[in-house]
């Protein structure tokens, strides 16, 4: 029954993707390129309300089967209003102040329901104030909102990021046996899948800041989940998203060191240069599959039976990842020619 509701979800996604589609193509919502893009035809936007949608209804329908807590299903209001917010500024390109309050309201909506944050293990010792964990855990949510916005500018990208992360959040809730988790991930990977029919490249829609906004933060809510049921640890998480972490990252701190305004559209992204570089957004996409694969999945996977090495494991992970960035040029503008070809 429940595999059928997921395939259900995951058809319902793809035609509801198709018509929003089908009306940004009538409404004329488009995101053109500029000098900075990597596509070079102007291609719909706002696809990602779908799953959105989607998801917040069927949240909503396993907490009236008693699968979710109300605690759970009131924190991912929050995720309604960024991608509510995301919405307007794919529409209406919201001033950066609006848009970070709307973020910070929803992130301190959020915590306030999931309640007391988990304490953090940093080896030598922990983080176990209560207000210091839930500033924290804003904060949080809010960076990686952010952090997903930014990761989403190649096609297929961020779409394939979260069916990854959420079949092995799955995989990992089953085996704690967290069935809140567990559904809940299930549910977004099926909706995000149906979704990626449309993103694979050369994508013929773009999720925008709804969809990436709303990834960011329910992922985020996921994690805070997780950690109060004591089925994964911030450690895991930050290995199953460990791509989007380091570049994001690394490229925001070397532009904030430099003095740049980070908050403005850029192409200087790892990801981005490796595009520019390949000619291809497809084997770029493949190409972080591989790593998450390979790589972040197995370290996560032992960061779960060992959560005492957590912190070590993702320092281990993730200093790689670091290095590998850097060498691509993340966070350094470089001057761009033709957009790569979106194959």
């Amino acid at each position: 029954m429940f595999l059928a509701i997921l395939a259900g979800l995951a058809l319902a996604s793809f035609l509801l993707t198709g018509a929003v589609r089908r009306c940004a193509l009538r409404i004329g919502l488009f995101d053109v390129p500029v000098a900075r893009s990597l596509h070079e035809h102007a291609t719909p936007v706002g696809g990602g309300i779908a799953f959105a949608a989607l998801f917040l209804v069927f949240a909503g329908g396993c907490w009236w089967a008693g699968v979710i807590p109300g605690k759970a299903l009131l924190a991912l209001g929050g995720s309604g209003l960024v991608a509510a917010v995301g919405l307007c500024d794919d529409l209406w390109k919201l001033p950066l102040g609006w848009r970070l309050a709307t973020q910070f309201a929803a992130a301190i909506w959020a915590v306030f329901w999931l309640g007391a944050v988990a304490p953090v293990d940093l080896l030598l010792f922990e983080i176990g104030d209560r207000w210091l964990l839930q500033a924290l855990a804003a904060f949080a949510l809010v960076w990686l909102l952010n952090l997903y916005n930014f990761m989403d500018g190649i096609d297929g990208l961020a779409a394939s990021e979260l069916v990854f992360v959420n079949a092995m959040a799955v995989l990992f809730a089953v085996l704690a046996d967290d069935a809140a988790l567990g559904v809940l991930s299930a549910g977004l990977g099926a909706t995000g899948l149906g979704f990626l029919f449309w993103n694979w490249p050369p994508a013929r829609i773009f999720m925008g800041d709804a969809g990436s906004n709303f990834l960011g933060f329910t992922l985020g809510v996921f994690a805070l989940l997780s950690m109060a049921h004591g089925s994964m640890s911030v450690w895991t998480w930050l290995l199953l998203l460990g791509v989007f972490v380091t570049d994001a990252s690394v490229t925001l701190l070397r532009r904030i060191a430099r003095g740049e305004r980070w908050f403005e559209g850029h192409c200087c992204h790892a990801y981005q240069h490796m595009a520019l570089r390949w000619g291809s957004h497809r084997r770029v996409t493949l190409a972080v599959l591989a790593l998450n694969g390979c790589w972040l999945a197995p370290l996560a996977w032992w960061s779960l039976l060992h959560p005492q090495w957590g912190m070590a494991l993702a320092l281990a992970g993730l200093a790689p990842l670091v290095l590998l960035s850097l060498r691509l040029g993340a966070g350094v503008e470089r001057k761009l020619g033709a957009a790569p070809r979106q194959s």
